[in-house]
């Protein structure tokens, strides 16, 4: 990374302790309460490429020891060395070899089962996914798909409306769902919002 890239990427968190704790703490309420919107504050210069809301997530989750691999429109973005430089992550090539992924709106998310599941004995070893949409929102008349989420967290049941998301994905998220305790957990976010799906909630598309 030269001096003249450096130059041009935008600050991390004004506070990177508190900033990243803040941060982690709606992660944390998004993924013990599937299905819940939660808006995601913080003071970061997010780059130009990909949702504001999912760089600041992995600002806050992401190490030296992490393995992060992007999809194509983010790889070769500020956005890769951005987060290089804020947080010291490795970047990979292949979605197996990554703890981390983001795939940026408009790029193909590979196939939930081309990243790490885990194992029975080592569940916590498999990845995470944050997947940048074009919304998601309470349910309403439109072009979203509508979900059903029912499991853990959820009182009875919870729905809402996610937009720009692969008709696929439901299919590849029942089948994860199937190898639990094995699988993959995902963020959804949108620009500033995010909505976490343990690998525990199930889902189903309203027709």
């Amino acid at each position: 990374m030269n001096a003249n890239m450096l130059s041009t990427l935008g600050a991390g968190f004004t506070d990177a302790a508190l900033g990243s704790q803040a941060v982690f703490r709606s992660a944390l309420q998004a993924l013990a309460h599937p299905g819940r919107i939660v808006e995601l504050s913080h003071d970061a210069q997010v780059p130009s490429q990909g949702h504001g809301a999912s760089a600041a997530l992995l600002l806050a989750l992401l190490d030296p020891d992490c393995r992060l691999w992007l999809s194509p429109s983010l790889a070769g973005s500020d956005a890769a060395a951005w987060l290089r430089f804020h947080t010291g992550c490795v970047l990979v090539d292949e979605p197996a070899q990554a703890q981390f992924a983001w795939i940026g709106e408009g790029d193909a998310c590979p196939p939930l089962d081309a990243f790490a599941q885990g194992s029975d004995a080592y569940p916590d070893q498999s990845a995470t996914c944050v997947i940048d949409v074009m919304d998601v929102s309470a349910p309403a008349e439109g072009n979203a798909a509508r979900w059903t989420l029912r499991g853990p967290g959820i009182q009875d049941r919870s729905a809402i409306a996610v937009e720009g998301l692969a008709p696929a994905f439901t299919a590849q998220w029942s089948a994860n769902h199937a190898l639990f305790p094995r699988g993959v957990d995902v963020f959804l976010a949108a620009p500033q919002r995010v909505v976490g799906l343990p690998r525990t909630t199930r889902i189903e598309q309203e027709a």
